[in-house]
């Protein structure tokens, strides 16, 4: 199938590309293009105009920054996987893009992309909702910051407006005693997470002083998982605890889970404490 007709611009810089999108109300940021394109190919997106920001340079790399790794919206999921500062930083974060499609998606995706895009089903806002990642956003010549938590607005839809362009997310780093972790149930074709959670765990003592779980594939978009956060924060952890709490997430899910003919609602709903009990044990275990 083909797209639909639209007016093609490549902008040389971020104020360029804000200019265009202001001069074309509804223009389409294309990035690497692997959640846009398959849009347009199946009408599911129709704009007027595209702006192609693949060759601005400022927005792009890895720099570690403010105890933390600051990526430009234009990397790809194979630098995010293979960079040392990632790797070093936020390890959880090179895991989960390394398990993002084949090699040619994480060759040409971006992490700016594929958060904007928002699928409930992706990989990386479940992680970076789960460690807390901030989002910097310039419009009009200025610039905002986003928390993760406000990001995500429901399916496929963010807090992005018209005119923003993402330009950077920046990820706290590890801090001693904490232990990151994200497990997922991958559709064999897609390689989407049917269930992607990813769980965060600072120990002292042997007790969970902090706790971040983030849930995917299961809520029209990457949610915290709250109840399961109370029941472990300010215990000492067992299997026996991680299990009980695992079996909280059911409240976080509520009665808004995702289903498809390859999974349906309660099915998701029924092991998504398997998938949680999964991500708090290993996590757990990198935090001693």
């Amino acid at each position: 199938m083909y797209a639909p007709s639209f007016n093609y611009y490549r902008a040389g810089s971020i104020d360029e590309a804000g200019d265009l999108l202001r001069k074309h109300p509804g223009a389409k940021l294309l990035a690497g293009g692997h959640s846009l394109i398959p849009m347009l190919k199946l009408r599911l997106a129709s704009p007027a105009a595209l702006v192609d920001i693949g060759r601005v340079t400022e927005l792009k790399g890895i720099t570690a920054a403010g105890g933390g790794v600051r990526i430009g919206a234009l990397t790809t999921h194979a630098e995010i996987a293979a960079s040392p500062i990632v790797r070093d930083q936020c390890p959880v974060l090179a895991e989960a893009a390394k398990m993002i499609g084949d090699p040619a998606v994480r060759n040409r995706g971006t992490i700016g992309g594929n958060v904007a895009h928002a699928d409930p089903a992706s990989d990386l806002p479940t992680v970076l909702s789960c460690l807390g990642a901030r989002f910097t956003v310039a419009s009009a010549g200025t610039t905002r910051t986003i928390d993760a938590a406000s990001f995500f607005t429901g399916m496929m839809s963010t807090a992005l407006g018209g005119n923003d362009l993402l330009v950077a997310v920046d990820v706290p780093a590890r801090q001693k005693n904490q232990g990151q972790a994200y497990v997922k149930f991958s559709h064999p074709a897609s390689r989407y997470a049917v269930i992607g959670v990813s769980a965060s765990l600072t120990l002292s003592g042997g007790a969970c002083t902090a706790a971040s779980v983030a849930l995917g594939g299961l809520t029209p978009s990457a949610t915290r998982a709250a109840a399961v956060e109370k029941a472990l924060t300010g215990q000492r952890l067992s299997p026996e605890l991680i299990a009980q709490s695992a079996s909280s997430v059911s409240a976080d899910l509520g009665g808004d889970v995702l289903g498809d003919v390859f999974a349906s609602a309660k099915y998701r709903a029924a092991v998504a404490p398997v998938w949680v009990k999964r991500a708090l044990s290993l996590a757990a275990e990198r935090a001693k």
